[in-house]
């Protein structure tokens, strides 16, 4: 980090708080003892819609909104309500900074998930029963942040990302960027996404599916799963964290956003936006790449995506004394999409926090790449000072964050 930044805590952006709703339960701690023992929560499915069979993970027993007002919320709105919750269940929301905060929150699916097969024979009679039409209102990637905010009265800035699979990683740097401009005191920044039978056909209409558990990275991989679940953190300056004595969980010590420009959905071949994307992080963190301990991938588990980024990190890494130790936690419960970036962001605070490599899951036979150590087999126990999560997404989209201890 720069003498400037490292020196100057109104420059220094912290988490303060972690909220995790997951396959495994809810909270961080719910989601580390179930990947540090490999438990894989991806499972054959049949019930997201009639005549799908494959694999996927789901969050079981989610709370309803307290509110009582359930119609008004779909799926993704909830999960992302119960991160939020978890999030700030130390924080005084009494707090001015808190009430003066900011909501950054993605998604890609929204409420699509609450339409059913049903419309397509009679919407009026479709929309006419239950809620009638108060349920399309959640229908806008937008309504996720608004339900966050109304849901713990936030009453600063609140804005909605949706740009593909990068878009939660996105808004964590979009409001860490936020936090610089003085723009709010604080901020939540994540993203939320359910399962979704759009979501489901549109990734089968591509043929990018596995119908077994996924196997990124490894030279027999057959496409992704997808999961679901949502992730939200706390974000301030150090100063506002030490004025108000919080426990300061990690550091946000990089964070840089590129695009492809390159093609709607495919990966660029070599993933020279991708490593840009990571060479630029490290610049802005003012770090080497043989201090990065560990990464925690995007790692699909398609075969283009795959190729494409062992490339990128070929390239960013060039000149590490070492391979770059590289895990793809989507092995694990699948991929969340819209939440994706923001969940991964916290399994890297995890990491560094409890100094654990996480291993790709059925990673056998991996993708040739002299200088990635892929990580596999058991979890390695080690120091770990700094990590990086690295997330792409359709259209090129790419985010990389760089996470530190606060020493």
């Amino acid at each position: 980090m720069s003498d400037l930044r490292a020196n100057d805590p109104r420059k220094t952006i912290v988490v303060t708080g972690i909220g995790v709703v997951s396959p495994y339960g809810i909270g961080l701690e719910c989601l580390q003892e179930g990947m540090l023992s490999g438990k894989c929560c991806l499972a054959p499915t049949k019930d997201v819609y009639p005549g799908f069979e494959g694999s996927t993970a789901q969050v079981y027993e989610l709370p309803l909104p307290a509110s009582g007002a359930d119609f008004r919320y779909s799926r993704s709105d909830r999960l992302a309500m119960a991160a939020a919750r978890d999030a700030v269940a130390t924080l005084d929301c009494e707090n001015s900074a808190f009430r003066e905060g900011g909501v950054f929150m993605a998604s890609t699916v929204a409420g699509l998930s609450e339409i059913e097969p049903e419309v397509a024979e009679d919407p009026a009679a479709w929309y006419r029963r239950g809620s009638g039409l108060a349920r399309a209102a959640s229908y806008p990637p937008a309504h996720v942040a608004d339900a966050v905010g109304d849901h713990l009265g936030v009453r600063g800035p609140r804005c909605a990302i949706s740009a593909a699979c990068a878009s939660s990683a996105m808004a964590i740097a979009l409001a860490a960027n936020m936090l610089l401009d003085g723009a709010a005191p604080m901020m939540l920044a994540g993203g939320s996404d359910a399962l979704c039978p759009f979501t489901l056909s549109g990734f089968s209409s591509l043929q990018a599916l596995d119908k077994d558990p996924c196997r990124p990275f490894d030279q027999n991989r057959k496409g992704l799963n997808l999961g679901e679940g949502a992730a939200v953190l706390v974000l301030e300056t150090l100063a506002e964290a030490t004025a108000r004595n919080a426990n300061v969980l990690a550091v946000l010590r990089g964070w840089v956003m590129t695009n492809d420009a390159f093609h709607s959905t495919a990966p660029q071949t070599q993933g020279n936006g991708l490593a840009d994307c990571m060479r630029l992080c490290m610049e802005m963190a003012e770090v080497r790449g043989d201090e990065i301990g560990y990464v925690n991938a995007h790692g699909t588990g398609t075969p283009l995506n795959d190729v494409a980024e062992s490339h990128a990190y070929e390239t960013a890494f060039r000149g590490r004394g070492r391979p770059v130790p590289v895990s793809s936690t989507k092995s694990y419960f699948g991929h969340c999409l819209g939440a994706a970036g923001a969940l991964e962001a916290a399994i890297t605070i995890m990491a560094v926090r409890c100094g654990a490599l996480l291993p790709t899951l059925r990673l056998t036979d991996p993708i040739e790449s002299p200088g990635v150590e892929w990580l596999r087999g058991e979890v390695r126990r080690e120091v770990l000072p700094l990590a990086m999560s690295v997330s792409a997404g359709f259209g090129g989209s790419n985010t990389a964050l760089i996470f530190g201890s606060r020493s």
